[in-house]
């Protein structure tokens, strides 16, 4: 069985960079939530700020592994993150615009919701999965956002805050309104995820067949080595 296609050189180094760079604006803006009255706990309570945490973790130690000839980021992992940031990345361009409340540090913001989301696409892209993601991966996918969702909606119950107007029911349109936006994220992180994964898989496949290399997680056919 031949092996997978190597990865570009440049490759590590690429993500570290963006690594450090997504950490040096987590740092600002944490920076300003503490020094503020938004606070420490309230800046951990945006998912934008949770993705932008994962996404350094996983760019990081991708980097860090590419370097160092280690074992990569599972691809299940490396999806999902690319997942959060595209919604969070979304959501910023249709829903947070009329909001510019919520956009306390244009850099850090124009950095974290929407260049991040490009270069981690563009690093699934470049670097497709070397395994199959499945559907039921998809799936698991959408258990951390449903978390996410209904601790943002315990907390701002009970803490009278939320971190995004579209959450928040004493808004016009109440529960109901809350209701629909809620039914629409997961509608749109279940699409959205498909795509991932599809894009993912079909450039694993067309990688796969140019190299001559047998996708790893499939038996090879007999007779083949």
């Amino acid at each position: 069985m031949m092996p997978a296609a190597p990865t570009a050189p440049w490759l590590a180094p690429a993500r570290l960079a963006v690594a450090v760079l997504v950490a040096v604006a987590l740092c600002f803006s944490g920076y300003h939530a503490a020094a503020g009255a938004a606070g420490v706990l309230n800046f951990f309570s945006y998912f934008t700020d949770l993705a932008a945490i994962a996404a350094i973790a996983v760019l990081g130690y991708g980097g860090w592994a590419g370097l160092t000839s280690r074992s990569p980021v599972p691809d299940a992992v490396r999806g999902a993150v690319v997942l959060y940031l595209a919604i969070t990345g979304l959501v910023y361009g249709t829903a947070l615009a009329a909001y510019p409340e919520q956009l306390a540090i244009p850099w850090v913001d124009e950095v974290l919701n929407r260049a991040l989301p490009l270069l981690a696409l563009a690093d699934w892209l470049i670097d497709p999965p070397a395994r199959r993601i499945r559907p039921l991966t998809v799936l698991g996918w959408l258990a951390l956002p449903l978390l996410y969702l209904a601790y943002a909606l315990l907390r701002g119950r009970a803490a009278d805050w939320y971190p995004y107007p579209f959450l928040d029911p004493s808004l016009h349109g109440g529960y109901r309104r809350v209701a629909g936006a809620c039914v629409l994220t997961a509608a749109a992180f279940l699409l959205v995820g498909s795509a991932v994964a599809a894009a993912g898989n079909a450039l694993a496949a067309r990688r796969d067949a140019r190299s001559g290399a047998v996708p790893r997680g499939r038996h090879a056919r007999a007779g083949t080595s």
